[in-house]
């Protein structure tokens, strides 16, 4: 091959290997995969953190501490500005931001933030409000209902 030959077609498709077809393909008889145990049997694969035998990293490593991400509560979030794209007067609750498509769940808790402006009179219903988003909210003309949350005891 010469300088001026070379493309970038060159080497861009490999043929694929043909294993287990005879002794001079190289990969004939067990296929590259060697003789019985585990690894030769067809679908099965050891789990990625199966060690041989040495007792594994995730058990040799001190578990310390404690972790808060079991307990914290997470919100969906939703800002002043993105409410003023409803009517005038209409009562903003989690059905009606999710149909919306501001938020993916009406079952996730809503928090409502104070980012933006609002220029429409809305009812608001969330279950958390900023300090700034109440005060934005309730200075457009509107007012804010916050939904109680049962306790998980």
């Amino acid at each position: 091959m010469m300088s001026h030959e070379i493309t970038s077609l060159v080497g861009k498709h490999k043929p694929r290997r043909r294993i287990g077809r005879g002794p001079g393909s190289g990969l004939g008889k067990t296929c590259g995969k060697g003789h019985k145990g585990q690894l030769s049997r067809a679908g099965s694969l050891p789990p990625i953190t199966k060690e041989g035998g040495q007792m594994p990293l995730f058990r040799r490593i001190p578990k310390r501490g404690f972790n808060n991400a079991n307990f914290a509560h997470r919100f969906a979030i939703v800002n002043v500005m993105q409410l003023d794209t409803f009517e005038e007067g209409s009562q903003v609750d989690p059905n009606l931001l999710c149909n919306a498509g501001l938020i993916r769940s009406a079952k996730v808790p809503v928090k409502i933030l104070g980012n933006g402006e609002l220029n429409r009179k809305l009812t608001v219903v969330a279950h958390k409000f900023s300090r700034s988003a109440q005060q934005k909210i309730t200075s457009a003309g509107g007012s804010t209902q916050i939904i109680e949350v049962n306790a998980k005891n």
